[in-house]
């Protein structure tokens, strides 16, 4: 049976009087895309500089794929790979001049360098734009040679920091095909991300931390049964009657509506037989009260709710909406 990828064990991390891990446990299966996601100041920073072996822990066990962290960070470091949120390349070289100036620091022979430099030019698209310097590279296509460069070396386990973050969406999901292209060749990737679609799109596994701690983790179909099965949206016409809805749509004992503003909408998870009674007293209330409606529909729940469900967040809508209250 092959090694977990990341294995880790009553994890401690604390800076000062602040405690950025307490206890975190996390077992993770080879061969996916694992995201983590949190809010800010929840730990997962933390953790990922952890398993990049960039971070000391206080106490607890940490393996990556099989590898003690603690007592072997060299060993780590030689089967991993890791990516910042900018793509730091030398805009002064080539394409494949950056790649092979990689392959060498990691101690490669020159041509064993030039092969795998091409090697990840032609995976990734580039192999036409090699020979350019990299300043003349689009947004999208410094952060794909970003990523090729942390793979010269065929690492076991890929660290990516929101890896898309200022990308247009032609960027986005062009580097999107790129890390599922790196799954099918046998690297795993570790993910941080604060684009919630962007994790249910790549990732087979999904982690959400909190306080330090893993609060849920599994695949994202998994995680939105958690939420309460489906959900029921009320668009309506007048901004100003979303609060009037909210409140009519509120039950004793279930999470409360969650108001998008942007788009005049308010959803609700519809619960069990007994949660769904309420929804259709509150609708009922809604119409006596004369509120125009533009649209009443039903969906599954999307990871936004499930990760505002568990870890206390709201968005910005629901805050405006209980200031107004």
């Amino acid at each position: 049976m092959a090694d977990l990828t990341i294995e880790a064990r009553g994890l401690i991390k604390r800076f000062g009087k602040k405690t950025a891990l307490d206890g975190l446990d996390l077992a993770v299966e080879p061969g996916q895309v694992v995201a983590v996601l949190g809010p800010n100041g929840a730990g997962k920073t933390t953790f990922v500089r952890s398993v990049a072996t960039l971070l000391r822990l206080d106490s607890g066990e940490l393996r990556v794929a099989g590898i003690d962290v603690r007592r072997e960070p060299e060993a780590v470091r030689r089967v991993i790979g890791l990516a910042g949120q900018y793509a730091s390349v030398e805009p002064a070289m080539t394409g494949r001049e950056n790649l092979e100036m990689v392959a060498r620091l990691y101690g490669q022979p020159a041509r064993t360098a030039r092969a795998n430099a091409t090697r990840v030019l032609e995976r990734f698209g580039l192999a036409g734009d090699a020979d350019r310097l990299a300043r003349t590279y689009s947004g999208g296509m410094r952060r794909k040679l970003d990523l090729g460069a942390s793979l010269v070396s065929t690492p076991r386990l890929l660290l990516l920091d929101e890896p898309t973050t200022g990308l247009d969406p032609r960027a986005r999901i062009e580097l999107w095909d790129a890390i599922d292209g790196l799954v099918e060749h046998g690297t795993d990737v570790l993910l941080t991300t604060q684009y919630l679609e962007e994790a249910e799109r790549l990732a087979g596994h999904i982690v959400i931390i909190d306080h330090g701690r893993v609060v849920a983790s599994g695949p994202p179909a998994q995680l939105k049964r958690r939420v309460g099965g489906n959900v029921l949206e009320v668009h309506v016409r007048d901004r100003a009657d979303l609060a009037k809805v909210a409140a009519s749509l509120a039950r004793p004992g279930h999470a409360e509506p969650q108001v998008d503003e942007a788009t005049c909408v308010v959803s609700v998870g519809a619960g069990d037989q007994a949660g769904i009674g309420g929804l259709i007293a509150g609708l009922r209330a809604i119409d006596d009260a004369g509120v125009e409606l533009a649209d009443i529909s039903v969906r599954q729940p999307k990871l936004e709710e499930v990760f505002l469900a568990l870890t206390g967040q709201e968005s910005a809508g629901q805050a405006r909406v209980r200031a107004t209250k």
